[in-house]
């Protein structure tokens, strides 16, 4: 199995990335979404936050997390932050690991995993290859100022967040989106052709089918070995 990390920043056009992944029929476990789970009414996840933050980031009526004003709180305060991101660490690497789990189960060799932190929290050890979608900084503000007027909530996350020119000397592979949506499609037919190659024989190895080749190999050889002792 290939696990591919896609990662980028807020205004990068990650997400555009990750449905162009979708739509070419690469399955794509989602950190966004995975958190979004853990933070349910009733989850442990909830429990932990609300314990550490207070009810005033419950919203009502209906108990659920407030994500915008959990979001403004946390993003002004790197503390807070910190705290955040080590209460839920557990359980959104737990939701990651079922999702993969799964897929693996119904036999994809490649997934793409998409985790805005994936070097902050240490997943990358776990991808290969990286994509990081990349925009420069200008490009960056002007998309977020088209798309909302630029908030004060944008401005605290780009400045929580790890440079995007740090990310790409990281990747194995830079999805530059620095240009208009048709440039995007082009570049990105150029990362799917690399991301889409034939697997390893490590990565082969790591599949289902790979698992399955091994233990027939394995009771072929046991089965020999018996006649062959018999």
């Amino acid at each position: 199995m290939r696990i591919v990390g896609l990662t980028g920043g807020i205004g990068s056009g990650k997400s555009t990335v990750s449905t162009l992944f979708k739509a070419h029929g690469i399955p794509v476990v989602d950190a966004d979404v995975v958190a979004r789970d853990v933070l349910k009414r009733g989850t442990g996840g909830w429990k932990k936050i609300v314990a550490a933050f207070g009810e005033d980031i419950l919203r009502q009526p209906d108990g659920e997390i407030d994500r915008p004003k959990l979001g403004r709180i946390v993003f002004s305060d790197p503390e807070k932050r910190q705290l955040l991101n080590r209460l839920l660490a557990p359980y959104i690497s737990s939701g990651i690991f079922w999702q993969v789990l799964k897929l693996w189960m119904k036999g994809c060799k490649i997934i793409v995993l998409d985790v805005p932190l994936l070097f902050e929290a240490k997943m990358d050890k776990w991808t290969k290859p990286i994509v990081v979608v990349w925009v420069d900084p200008e490009t960056q503000l002007q998309r977020l100022m088209a798309r909302d007027g630029m908030t004060e909530e944008d401005t605290n996350r780009i400045n929580a967040q790890m440079s995007l020119d740090l990310k790409r000397t990281k990747a194995d592979i830079v999805l530059d989106n620095t240009g208009s949506l048709e440039d995007l499609n082009e570049n990105f037919q150029k990362v799917l052709v690399q991301v889409t190659k034939p697997l390893t024989w490590t990565e082969f190895a790591l599949s289902r089918q790979g698992a399955t080749v091994a233990f027939i190999s394995i009771f072929v050889g046991v089965i020999i070995s018996r006649k062959s002792w018999g």
